[in-house]
């Protein structure tokens, strides 16, 4: 069995050796977990050779913290891959609300003319803030197979906007991280300041997290939907702010609305067939909807608002694709965590 570490707490108060009738006196059963459900649970995670960290948070109340196979401390940093592309809707949402963009019905080249083909698709004229978002602007990818080849580009915003039409702008979901490094120069432009400034601004600061500076293309717009780095106490903290419906510690940071939105389902996954919506993807455990931000190799942020629960898992980056991976993570949550939450509330 891997080796791990396990801190169970309430109110923060950690306790590796607590009897089960104190852990349970500290966290009430209104706001607890099934402690047999948990074990059983973490016994199974430590069975995961790339798993990293696990956190559960019910009610706001950090009631799992733990890290796997040398993982790094909760607070530190890591890559969130795709995760980004969460993040990067809710600086989307922000920029609406403040006027920096006009809404979802916004054309892409209201902004971005400059970077397109001299002689343009037509349908490139089509695609807007809410194709982008929803992965539905029906260019060819840029993740996957294509991603080296797009990110080798001179101009990698040009070369998203190149890209041959193989749907029709808002038809089929066509995964593609170049769709949201459209988003990332479109605030870019429209601010005229960086991505990462306005992350600092509007989500780092007021949530009281770590999101340093990251990836950036060859003309310093940095990459939308890939590459940022959080904790996994600030990617639990995020997931908190959209439970919370946009506002946490007494702050409005996300508008409600947009959230709303963003876990309204817009398209279909066509290898999952799972939902997905403005940069979350949407699912369903034990009759629970869960919506959830997605990275590559594990990198999760789980959401469960009828049992109040916020969920992050970390994974090391070098899992294959197609390994189950992804699928243990899920059963994690679904056979796990989600019955521990039902029993103990």
């Amino acid at each position: 069995m891997a080796a791990f570490s396990l801190a169970i707490a309430s109110c923060g108060a950690a306790s590796d050796t607590a009897p089960r009738e104190n852990w349970e006196e500290a966290a009430p059963p209104t706001r607890g977990l099934d402690r047999e459900r948990v074990d059983a649970t973490l016994l199974r995670a430590a069975e995961l050779p790339n798993l990293r960290s696990l956190i559960v948070m019910r009610n706001g109340e950090e009631l799992v913290a733990q890290r796997f196979n040398g993982g790094p401390d909760l607070d530190r940093t890591v890559n969130i891959k795709s995760a980004s592309k969460s993040v990067m809707s809710a600086l989307v949402g922000i920029a609406i609300e403040r006027g920096v963009l006009d809404g979802v019905e916004q054309p892409v080249l209201s902004e971005l003319r400059p970077y397109a083909p001299q002689q343009p698709d037509p349908r490139l004229g089509r695609v807007t803030v809410g194709n982008l978002l929803s992965m539905q602007a029906g260019l060819a990818r840029t993740s996957g197979d294509n991603y080296g080849r797009w990110v080798s580009s001179p101009n990698w915003v040009r070369y998203a906007l190149s890209q041959p039409f193989v749907e029709e702008p808002g038809g089929a979901m066509l995964y593609s991280t170049g769709s949201t490094h459209l988003l990332s120069a479109m605030l870019t432009e429209a601010s005229g300041r960086s991505t990462w400034a306005l992350a600092q601004e509007w989500l780092a600061e007021p949530l009281g997290v770590q999101i340093p500076q990251w990836e950036r293309d060859p003309q310093g717009i940095y990459l939308g939907g890939n590459q940022m780095a959080m904790s996994p106490r600030g990617m639990a903290r995020f997931g908190e702010l959209y439970r919370l419906g946009g506002t946490i510690d007494g702050t409005q940071i996300v508008p409600e609305a947009w959230i709303e939105r963003s876990w309204t389902k817009a398209t279909t996954s066509p290898w999952s067939g799972q939902g997905y919506g403005y940069g979350w993807f949407i699912a369903e455990a034990s009759g629970h909807p869960v919506y959830f931000a997605w990275g590559y190799g594990g990198q999760m942020i789980y959401i469960v608002p009828s049992l109040a629960l916020t969920v992050v898992m970390t994974s090391g980056t070098d899992v294959e694709r197609g390994s189950g991976h992804i699928g243990a993570l899920w059963t994690l949550l679904s056979e796990g965590i989600v019955p521990a939450a039902e029993i103990g509330a």
